[in-house]
């Protein structure tokens, strides 16, 4: 079989310690993904293509009315 460690007293195999660093790496990374993922600019959305800057401007503002409606509705 595999062998122990003493670890405080008691005996800890092999396969736990390493089941223990595997799953605390793993919690890590998804734990870092989580918030890496929540820090992005989830409101920016997709690049807007317009063939002028006016129609941009359009855009830009047709968005910011939407929001603004989107707030004042759950208020």
């Amino acid at each position: 079989m595999g062998g122990y460690y003493l670890i405080a007293g008691r005996k800890v195999a092999n396969e736990y310690l390493a089941l223990g660093v595997l799953g605390s790496i793993a919690a890590g990374v998804s734990w870092f993904r989580m918030s890496s993922a929540s820090k992005n600019d989830i409101k920016s959305g997709p690049p807007i293509v317009a063939s002028s800057s006016d129609e941009e401007s359009f855009i830009r503002e047709f968005l910011a009315a939407a929001e603004e409606k989107k707030d004042a509705e759950k208020h």
